[in-house]
């Protein structure tokens, strides 16, 4: 849902309006959407590589594609994680959500 709702073209044909703004960025966690378009947001990603419903590949290779196209995007992969890790406390992904808001904070529209 953030990716599409971090897509111009795609927010558009769901609301019909002009008015509602993009997503300046989107910060996705654990899926395994793979579509990719020049009309997306600025993609920040994080994944535990041992999740066994969102493969991590499939995250790098959209990030991939995203950044072919231009498209500002950070991957974090962490070891031994397995979905759902949120904030990552405890964990080797703690800290993910600062690193999270830096990219935010890098490539949101003043």
């Amino acid at each position: 849902m953030a990716a599409e709702l971090g897509n111009r073209d795609v927010l558009y044909q769901l609301t019909g309006r002009a008015d509602i703004p993009q997503a300046d960025v989107v910060i996705m966690q654990y899926t395994g959407f793979s579509r990719v378009s020049s009309a997306d947001a600025p993609t920040y990603v994080s994944v535990g590589d041992s999740d066994w419903i969102a493969d991590w590949r499939t995250m790098k290779q959209r990030l991939f594609y995203l950044d072919q196209l231009g498209i500002p995007t950070e991957f974090h992969v962490y070891s031994g994680l397995n979905h759902g890790f949120g904030l990552g406390e405890r964990t080797v992904a703690e800290g993910w959500i600062n690193d999270a808001m830096k990219f935010w904070k890098t490539n949101i529209k003043d």
